[in-house]
């Protein structure tokens, strides 16, 4: 019927008058209604969100593109559901709140119940395949628990079909989320096996069971950790430079390596100066800093395109390329061929680009 009907009604039209009556009604967009939250570490809430009929579910381990208006402004950033798929369909977000972090500070300290968000499809690939069998490591560090927690609770709930480890930085016992609904689930289940560990804890936490301190990813300490590395799985999560030295340390030598980041690798001044984009959809053209990624460089000259993730995952913000040299910042290789998804927020420019904005 809505497809039928869909030439006859402006969809945003129908979203204004529908909002009246029920602000998560919309002719098409996936909203959620903040029905509670929960302060779950220091400086990160979760909050259980409940969706329209328009969002189609995810999986564990995917992100959510969660939109909210902010002082006027429409802000996304994405989030990983916590949570496994439920019957009733409400989602769980852990939110970490960051140091001048538009987003995570509105969610954080403004988000009530009764608020609504807009969500985008879940997107990534780091789910449990069909056949979880085999030895599976988890790395996670800070934020990056998020994803990996999802992939926990879901191996639990299907009755643990495989052995599996998590090891799980973060700065202080302050910090760290979900840490007595993991500790609970170690002492239980002999094939899940917990490491929490502290890299900025002062005090001693020797009589805290699965924590320790002061200990940093390393090949030497990874191997004592997990005897069978060369025969395990690995997911990893955490920030551009944890994801980096996971890559280095396990990638060669697990049996399967997979990664995402949630900030982008350290941009090196090796690229100076200006280049000339030009947006030859909106007919401008402009003088762009060749060091920044595009997404970035663009919204400092008040461009605003679509995007999401802002580290390589959704394609939301892919555009066209016609002409010009690009780096892509998680793998540094450089493209001088024209491409159709050319990913602007992990993207730098190496000449003058012609992009399709």
């Amino acid at each position: 019927m809505s497809r039928l009907l869909k030439p006859l009604i402006a969809p945003d039209v129908f979203d204004f008058w529908a909002s009246r009556f029920n602000p998560t009604w919309s002719w098409e967009r996936p909203l959620a209604r903040v029905i509670e939250r929960r302060q779950e570490a220091r400086d990160s809430v979760t909050l259980v969100l409940q969706p329209n009929r328009h969002f189609t579910g995810f999986k564990p381990g995917q992100h959510i593109n969660v939109t909210a208006e902010i002082d006027g402004v429409r802000v996304t950033r994405s989030y990983s559901p916590t949570g496994i798929p439920r019957a009733d369909r409400r989602i769980a977000l852990t939110v970490k709140r960051i140091d001048g972090g538009r987003m995570s500070t509105q969610l954080c300290d403004h988000t009530q119940v009764g608020d609504v968000l807009e969500l985008s499809p879940a997107f990534g690939e780091m789910t449990w395949p069909q056949a979880a069998d085999g030895r599976w490591l988890l790395l996670a560090a800070g934020s990056g628990i998020t994803p990996l927690m999802s992939l926990t609770r879901a191996w639990a709930a299907a009755s643990m079909p495989t052995e599996l480890t998590l090891i799980y930085w973060a700065r202080t016992a302050a910090d760290l989320c979900f840490a007595d609904e993991l500790r609970a689930l170690a002492a239980r289940e002999p094939r899940f096996h917990l490491q929490l560990v502290l890299t900025r804890e002062t005090a001693s936490l020797d009589d805290v069971a699965c924590t320790e301190h002061g200990a940093h990813l390393t090949t030497e300490w990874l191997q004592q950790q997990v005897p069978g590395l060369e025969q395990s799985r690995v997911y990893a999560c955490g920030p551009a430079s944890f994801v980096d030295d996971a890559r280095q340390i396990a990638g060669s030598r697990a049996e399967q390596f997979h990664a995402e980041a949630f900030t982008l690798p350290a941009v090196t001044d090796d690229i100076h100066g200006t280049v000339r984009v030009e947006l030859r959809a909106t007919g401008r053209t402009l003088e762009l800093p060749a060091g920044q990624p595009l997404l970035s460089a663009l919204e400092a000259q008040g461009i605003r395109p679509a995007h999401g993730c802002r580290m390589g995952i959704c394609n939301t913000c892919a555009c066209g390329k016609f002409a010009g040299t690009t780096q892509d910042l998680n793998t540094g290789e450089r493209h001088s061929e024209p491409t159709a998804a050319l990913r602007i927020c992990i993207s730098r420019a190496c000449s003058d680009l012609t992009l399709d904005l």
